[in-house]
């Protein structure tokens, strides 16, 4: 596995903002200034920032965290301003990101503000010591977010349980590690 690539990797990529505000939700910035601030972040990593989107809910979808005609309408945003990155103001689930990711296409990356902090602290690590710590961060923060990100190279199941012509079976893998488990072993040996 390689060394850890930041979430922005190329100068000047375009970045398209969005901001989620919960309906019961307690901020201590409004999402119009907490937006602000994402934008300053995003141009302290490098990033353009195209435009902007907020949505107010009372409940986040566990799928996408937005609403389905919200993320429509970003993406139609996002394709019209040719953006690079979908940015979230808040903390993304690794199913979230994934679910986004699809939507938005393959040519789109979703990063939330937890990732793009990551990947200033490593732009600006001067250290040794403070490489070390924010490399750390960030494989504890990409860990759980591996899963499925590899479904093309999984091994196959195989065997019939000595049937001829049988395929696959319950509980069956094939030989081998897929590569989701070779970058999770890779990751966790690299926190310890």
């Amino acid at each position: 596995m390689k060394k850890f690539s930041r979430p922005t990797e190329l100068p000047n990529e375009r970045a398209f903002l969005v901001g989620v505000e919960l309906h019961d939700e307690l901020r201590i910035l409004s999402t119009e200034d907490s937006l602000k601030e994402l934008s300053l972040l995003a141009q302290t990593a490098g990033l353009i920032v195209v435009g902007q989107a907020t949505q107010r809910i009372r409940h986040p979808n566990p799928k996408t965290l937005l609403g389905s005609g919200k993320i429509k309408e970003i993406r139609s945003l996002v394709h019209e301003t040719v953006t690079d990155i979908v940015l979230f103001d808040d903390e993304l689930s690794p199913r979230h990101q994934r679910e986004l990711e699809k939507f938005f296409g393959e040519d789109v990356r979703v990063v939330d503000r937890t990732a793009l902090i990551l990947d200033i602290f490593a732009l600006h690590a001067s250290t040794h010591e403070g490489s070390l710590q924010v490399e750390l961060a960030q494989y504890e923060y990409r860990l759980p977010r591996l899963t499925r990100a590899w479904t093309h190279l999984a091994r196959q199941a195989g065997g019939g349980g000595g049937r001829a012509g049988s395929v696959g079976g319950v509980g069956l893998r094939g030989p081998g590690e897929t590569q989701l488990e070779v970058d999770r072993r890779d990751i966790r040996r690299r926190i310890a």
